[in-house]
């Protein structure tokens, strides 16, 4: 069954670093997966980017489609904040990924769910 997946930027970091598990799970999710990132996730792997890597990166975000953060996404992101921020910790990056989650639809592919805590099970992949 076709889902449609979206990487959360640790998980792109460990599959540019050759992570072995992530790796080989990657390969069978983009055969029959539609994979997107946010401009957060973009802006979170160029800057924490190595000179070396630069090549491998441009080549992965080839892989996966960029959607756009509009209003509603916004303003999903600030509720979550105000939500989560003294409970857990949530900071504008994961609540604005998180909401592009619930926006979109998308199945989030995430490593680190505690950054999470107003996506239900159902809605990590």
């Amino acid at each position: 069954m076709n889902k449609n997946i979206l990487l959360d930027s640790d998980v792109i970091i460990w599959l540019l670093r050759d992570k072995n598990e992530i790796v080989e799970k990657f390969r069978t999710v983009i055969l029959n997966n539609t994979l997107f990132v946010t401009p957060v996730t973009v802006a979170e792997i160029f800057s924490g980017a190595r000179k070396d890597e630069l090549r491998k990166i441009h080549e992965f975000f080839e892989l996966v489609r960029v959607i756009e953060i509009n209003f509603e996404i916004g303003k999903l992101a600030g509720e979550f904040i105000q939500q989560f921020s003294r409970s857990h910790s949530v900071e504008i990056a994961d609540a604005l990924i998180a909401a592009s989650s619930k926006y979109y639809e998308l199945k989030l592919w995430t490593l680190n769910t505690k950054h999470y805590p107003m996506l239900n099970k159902t809605s990590l992949f």
